[in-house]
C-alpha cells in the first residue's frame, strides 16, 4: 500500500508540468498551429522562476515573471509564425535551440556556474495540506501535500474546456482550426485569434517551467525541461487535442514517469532503462494514433 501511495502521489506531481504546457498544446492545436517551442518556453519559464525568485527573495514573483517572459517568447515566436509566415517546425526548433542555449550561458555569466543552479537561499513553493481531506487515510496522503501549481494543473484542464467550449473566443479558435477561409469569411479575426492562442499557450508553458523549478525542485539545471515539451505534444496528439484526454494522456505518462524514478532506487535495474520508459511510451503512443489514422482511412 506503501508502495502505491507514493507512486500514486509521484504521478500527480510528476504530470503536473505535463499538464499545464500540454494546455498550451491544446490552445495551439485547436487554432491550427503545431507549437513545437513547447520545450523552449518551458526552460525559458523554469530559468526566469529560479533567477527572480533568488534575485527578489520571492517565490511567487517568479513565477509570474516566468510566465510573462515566456508570454514575451512567444510573441516573439508568433511573429515569426504568423506575421511573417516562418515555417511552423523551423521556427519552434530555434526556440528550443535559443532557449537551451541562452539558459545554460546566462548561467555562466550571471552566477558564474555550470550545470546546475542551486543557491541555499532560493525557497520553493510550500506544499498544500488541503483541511479534512489531509485526515481520509490513503486518499489523504495522495491528495493532499502537493504544491499550489499541481492544484492550479487541475484547474487548468477545467478551465481550458470551458474557454475553448462555452466562450465565444474559444469557439473562435475552434473555428479558425477547423477551416480558415470559412473563419475569414466569418468575420473572425483569424490572425488576432492565433496571435491569443499562442500568447497563452506561453503563459501557461512559463507556468510549468515554474513547477519544475520551484514548484517540484528548489534549482535550476541546465535542460531540466528533458524532453517534457515534446512528451506533452504526444499527449496533444493522443488526447485529439481535447483538454480532458490530453490531461489522462499526461498523467499516463507522469505515471510512467514516477515508476521510473522508483524502479532506480528500489531495485538492480540499470538505471539507462527506466530513463528509457516514458520515451518508449511516447514513441508506442504515437505509433498506435499512426496505425489507428490509417485504419480509419482505409474504412
Amino acid at each position: 500500500m506503501e508502495t502505491f501511495i507514493n507512486v500514486t502521489f509521484a504521478t500527480l506531481r510528476m504530470s503536473a508540468p505535463l499538464i499545464l504546457v500540454a494546455m498550451a498544446g491544446v490552445l495551439s492545436q485547436q487554432v491550427g498551429l503545431i507549437n513545437i517551442a513547447l520545450e523552449g518556453l518551458m526552460l525559458v519559464g523554469a530559468f526566469t522562476a529560479v533567477v527572480t525568485a533568488f534575485s527578489l527573495g520571492s517565490t511567487w514573483s517568479g513565477v509570474l515573471i516566468a510566465c510573462l517572459v515566456a508570454t514575451l517568447l512567444a510573441a516573439f515566436f508568433a511573429l515569426f509564425v504568423i506575421q511573417l509566415r516562418a515555417n511552423l517546425i523551423v521556427a519552434g526548433l530555434a526556440v528550443n535551440f535559443l532557449a537551451l542555449g541562452a539558459t545554460a550561458y546566462l548561467l555562466q555569466v550571471l552566477f558564474n556556474t555550470r550545470g546546475a543552479f542551486a543557491p541555499e537561499r532560493l525557497v520553493g513553493l510550500a506544499p498544500v495540506s488541503i483541511p479534512l481531506l489531509d485526515r481520509v487515510p490513503v486518499l489523504g496522503e495522495i491528495l493532499s501535500g502537493h504544491t499550489p501549481l499541481v492544484y492550479v494543473s487541475w484547474l487548468m484542464v477545467a478551465v481550458t474546456s470551458v474557454f475553448l467550449y462555452q466562450t465565444v473566443i474559444g469557439t473562435h479558435i475552434r473555428a479558425v482550426g477547423e477551416h480558415v477561409e470559412a473563419a475569414e469569411t466569418a468575420g473572425i479575426p483569424v490572425k488576432r485569434v492565433q496571435y491569443l492562442a499562442l500568447l497563452l499557450g506561453g503563459f501557461l508553458s512559463g507556468l510549468a517551467g515554474a513547477h519544475l523549478s520551484v514548484g517540484d525542485l528548489t534549482l535550476f539545471r541546465e535542460n531540466m525541461t528533458n524532453g517534457r515539451g515534446f512528451i506533452a505534444l504526444a499527449a496533444v496528439f493522443f488526447g485529439a487535442a481535447r483538454p480532458g484526454l490530453t490531461a489522462l494522456a499526461c498523467l499516463l505518462f507522469g505515471l510512467f514517469e514516477a515508476v521510473q524514478v522508483r524502479l532506480q532506487t528500489t531495485s538492480n535495474v540499470p538505471p539507462q532503462l527506466p530513463q528509457m520508459l516514458p520515451y518508449l511510451i511516447v514513441v508506442a503512443v504515437l505509433t498506435v494514433i499512426s496505425l489507428r489514422r490509417e485504419l480509419r482511412k482505409g474504412w
